[in-house]
């Protein structure tokens, strides 16, 4: 039987509605809206997508956007002293850095420069501590759409065997303190998994399985579980198509419910952005 669909798309536009109702009884309480500022250091093409969703996102939902584009040539100083300006500026509600920043510039320092008051991205060392504890109410916005995807499916994660393949800062790690706070009995896979071998076993015992690698088909069909949930992070051109990291043919015969790429998480992330923001907005005066 084939797996049920999880639509992101769907899922998104439900979010943005929530979103858009939220930011207009708060813009009617404060006199203003929240304001998400991007800060981009040379103009480049690979982030010009993420702008202009970025940008599409914050208009329907009402969330004022500004791009601040400075020079490719720009200085490690002239860029913290831009970001230490934002964090200072009581109108800016919530600041993300746009990627790749040029080489030679430390982007973890910028990014760790940004007040965790305005990180709209939750990646700043506190936001991400909060996750830890328990007492987050943003956090990186992939991680949080994967989180939407799977309480979209109603199913109780209390004791359930949950693989993640992908220990990354964005995705994995924090992806699988959510997890635990969920009382889900998680495991994560990375690289050494998979030199030893080890990575279709854990697969296959998986209940919930997330997978965040960036390999296209690294997943085979016939790992799934019959029944497990299966959400694919990943994003991958193979020849002229986007592909995921699982082989979706075979896995999606044998899942309960499957994301699909493009689709599915992809569709919700940005929106994620949008919520953070906003929780940001709340805590500001």
């Amino acid at each position: 039987m084939a797996a049920v669909l999880l639509d992101g798309k769907v899922i998104a536009k439900r979010l943005k509605e929530a979103i858009k109702q939220e930011v207009a009884v708060l813009k009617s309480k404060r006199g203003r809206a929240p304001k998400l500022v991007a800060v981009e250091v040379g103009q480049n093409a690979s982030s010009a997508v993420y702008v202009k969703a970025q940008k599409k996102a914050a208009d329907s939902v009402g969330i004022e956007y500004e791009l601040k584009v400075v020079p490719q040539e720009t200085s490690q100083d002239e860029a913290e002293n831009l970001i230490d300006g934002l964090n200072n500026d009581k109108s800016v509600s919530a600041i993300i850095l746009q990627m790749p920043v040029p080489r030679g510039m430390d982007a973890k320092k910028l990014v760790n420069l940004i007040s965790p008051e305005k990180d709209a991205e939750g990646m700043h060392p506190q936001n991400l501590g909060k996750i830890l504890l328990g007492r987050y109410k943003i956090g990186p916005c992939t991680a949080m759409a994967v989180m939407e995807l799977l309480e979209s499916t109603k199913v109780n994660l209390y004791g359930k065997e949950a693989v993640i393949v992908g220990h990354s800062e964005i995705v994995g790690k924090p992806l699988s303190l959510m997890l635990l706070n969920k009382f889900a009995t998680t495991t994560v896979c990375h690289i050494g998994t998979g030199e030893r071998g080890a990575l279709p076993g854990h697969v296959k015992r998986a209940e919930i399985l997330i997978v965040a690698v960036g390999k296209a088909g690294i997943i085979k069909g016939d790992w799934i579980k019959d029944g497990a949930i299966v959400i694919d992070v990943g994003i991958n051109k193979v020849g002229d198509k986007i592909v995921g990291d699982v082989e979706f043919a075979g896995a999606s015969q044998k899942a309960l419910c499957i994301t699909q790429v493009p689709g599915g998480v992809g569709s919700i992330t940005t929106t994620m952005l949008m919520r953070n923001t906003v929780e940001l907005f709340k805590t500001q005066r």
